[in-house]
């Protein structure tokens, strides 16, 4: 699947969170919104990284799963 492809899947996916690859080929993505204490205290993170597009999503995914029994604010 080419980069764009993944992009726009993952931004659909994820519409809480910017996703974007680095020079060096790197994924990263970072939330939209801070995050409150509860979202921090159950491993909340504001951005994460991977090695590859599928590789981000699962971090997305645990991401969303965590945030998931907490207050947004």
């Amino acid at each position: 699947m080419s980069f764009d492809r993944h992009l726009a899947e993952m931004a659909r996916e994820f519409p809480a969170w910017t996703i974007w690859r680095s020079d060096a080929g790197r994924w990263w993505a970072t939330r939209h919104h801070p995050l409150s204490s509860a979202q921090r205290a159950a491993g909340c993170a504001m951005t994460v990284d991977a090695d590859g597009p599928e590789e981000l999503r699962e971090q997305l995914r645990d991401q969303e799963e965590r945030a998931g029994g907490t207050a947004s604010s």
